[in-house]
């Protein structure tokens, strides 16, 4: 891999993530996600907007907050795609296996995981269950980003790996 010079040992977190939307699924309509995850280093409450000029994130640690509430700060945010009420959508456990690939320096090149997810549509009713791998560049990225994600595909491809079915494990969740 290139400006890859070690791989740490493997890391295991069990992560719960619940999804909330509006009945009319207001949130997703306009490529919204709002999450309650347990587990990991972002645990925590995370909103998610793709826009044409990028993914905006926000991210707020577990506090006193209830399962079945959303806190409002987060409900502030929110509030620009709707005002709720917000009710569960689906229910996303990941047993991660993470690596943190790093350069020769130490620093943080990316973190590969490799998930296996069992997810819950809550609306429809529907489980489903499925492995896939991710790659997250870290702070010491290749300046070559195109070299290092081809490097990146080659492995997969040889380890028998395929693109994705979703681009993510919600929407795939949901059936998309």
């Amino acid at each position: 891999m290139p400006d890859v010079a070690r791989v740490d040992e493997p890391e295991h977190r069990a992560l719960d993530a619940r999804y909330l939307d509006t009945a009319e699924r207001t949130l997703a309509r306009q490529r919204i996600a709002v999450r309650r995850r347990e587990g990991g280093p972002d645990a925590g409450w995370h909103v998610k907007a793709s826009a044409a000029e990028g993914r905006h994130e926000w991210h707020w640690p577990l506090g006193a907050d209830a399962e079945e509430g959303v806190p409002a700060e987060v409900a502030a945010i929110l509030a620009e795609w709707s005002a709720g009420p917000f009710q569960p959508l689906a229910r996303i456990r990941n047993r991660r296996t993470a690596y943190t690939l790093r350069d020769a320096e130490g620093a943080l090149v990316a973190e590969v995981v490799d998930d296996q997810v069992s997810a819950r549509d809550e609306r429809a009713g529907t489980e489903s269950s499925w492995r896939e791998w991710e790659v997250e560049l870290g702070p010491a990225a290749p300046a070559d980003v195109d070299a290092f994600f081809s490097a990146v595909d080659a492995l997969v491809a040889r380890a028998g790996g395929r693109p994705a079915a979703s681009d993510s494990k919600l929407a795939r969740a949901l059936g998309a």
